[in-house]
């Protein structure tokens, strides 16, 4: 198992759920929820501010499928938010697309068995389906021995920008 801090995130419509892990990669814990495009490109800003923050290597980004391993409409605005991240995040710290098929199902069945309504945690939804992804890539690593998911390579042609860590 590789150690280093990992950031999972969980990407949706109107708010990013964000997770770390700890430094030995045993377990997911929530870090906030971030607003989706409050300001152009202030969310992923505030994803490569908590990447600096945390000193994170690696940030593992849920693809959303159905179940059957197909896209859904969710699929393409993850991968191009993830593309962004990569872009952003050049050789700052890799980013990766590990499936969460059914993360925010079992991120509200556990808020529910905690006693919280879903109607008013959408926001700790978010980020305990970040947990959900991040704690199931951080597994899947634990007991293959190599990394998750596929890398977001950046684009060639993006410029790693000054401000980025």
């Amino acid at each position: 198992m590789r150690t280093g801090v990992r950031i999972g995130i969980d990407v949706g419509k109107a708010r990013i759920g964000v997770a770390r892990s700890d430094l030995h990669g045993m377990l997911a814990t929530p870090v906030e929820t971030v607003q989706r495009e409050a300001a152009p490109g202030a969310d992923v800003a505030r994803i490569v501010a908590l990447v600096a923050e945390i000193e994170a290597f690696e940030i593992i980004v849920g693809l959303p499928l159905n179940l059957r391993g197909e896209p859904t409409l969710s699929t393409e605005d993850a991968v191009g938010f993830a593309k962004t991240l990569a872009d952003r995040l050049a050789g700052a710290a890799e980013v990766r697309l590990v499936d969460e098929r059914l993360s925010t199902v079992s991120a509200q069945g556990q808020l529910r068995q905690a006693g919280r309504k879903s109607k008013g945690s959408r926001a700790i939804i978010d980020q305990a389906a970040a947990v959900v992804i991040l704690q199931h890539a951080l597994d899947v690593e634990r007991g293959r021995s190599e990394a998750p998911g596929e890398v977001v390579a950046p684009s060639e042609e993006q410029p790693r920008n000054e401000e980025t860590p």
